[in-house]
């Protein structure tokens, strides 16, 4: 076999995770976009709540796997799998649900898009000057804040937060463990919605998914997103100051 060959061969495996994650997306968001809906939930209700009554185990390993695959796929109704996860099994264990399986989730498409494109684009990034180098060695620099601030801040979404850093050569240890206590928060509070949905159904209302925009809400997830950023603005007051 030519070098030509085994080059392109090489190139085509490293691309396919991802290939099959954007073809995967594609093709999930046309077929299943009408099903992973709030009305879905509400009119499969009963019977939901009766197969968790009757195959609690078979119940959480397929609500995880479904909720992986809708983070993994970048799949709309990620909202609506985590109202369905307090409805289901309450405000804990359902946050620990919720958080677990989007963290899963979002792993998948990190090693993805490493594996295809991040050690391409971080070796690119480390031998070029200016402005993008910059950018590099500042995420590199405070790595775990800016991780935690992708995380905690609702208006940056969640399909960016989980690709920025395999671009930029994130590991994956520091990824998990930013993802799964920064997602924690957001994922609280709209599994504790769920958890009120049977209430809502009876009333034949929506949920309120805006709850999180509320100062009771975004303010302690405010708070935490300072701490998170106290790290970086005490760097850049150290190097303002020469210290």
């Amino acid at each position: 076999m030519s070098d030509a060959s085994t080059q392109l061969r090489s190139s085509m495996s490293k691309y396919l995770p991802l290939a099959l994650i954007l073809a995967g997306a594609a093709i999930g968001t046309y077929f299943l976009g009408d099903y992973l809906s709030f009305e879905t939930l509400r009119d499969n209700r009963e019977a939901l709540l009766a197969y968790r009554d009757d195959h609690y185990a078979a119940m959480v390993g397929a609500y995880i796997a479904i909720y992986v695959l809708i983070v993994a796929f970048s799949l709309p109704g990620a909202s609506i799998a985590t109202l369905a996860g307090g409805f289901l099994f309450g405000l804990f264990p359902g946050a620990l649900f919720v958080i677990t399986a989007a963290t899963l989730g979002a792993v998948i498409i990190f090693l993805a898009a490493k594996w295809g494109l991040g050690e391409t684009l971080a070796a690119r990034m480390d031998a070029s000057s200016g402005l993008t180098k910059r950018i590099k060695d500042g995420i590199a620099e405070n790595e775990l804040s800016m991780l935690f601030l992708i995380r905690l801040v609702p208006v940056v979404p969640f399909f960016v937060a989980n690709l920025l850093p395999a671009l930029v050569g994130v590991s994956l240890g520091r990824y998990a463990f930013t993802t799964f206590f920064g997602i924690m928060p957001g994922s609280v509070v709209y599994t504790w919605v769920g958890a009120g949905l049977g209430e809502v159904f009876a009333m034949g209302q929506t949920p309120n998914l805006s709850i999180i925009f509320e100062p009771a809400i975004l303010g302690p997830i405010l708070g935490l997103c300072a701490l998170a950023a106290l790290p970086i603005i005490i760097k850049a007051v150290r190097g303002k100051q020469g210290l």
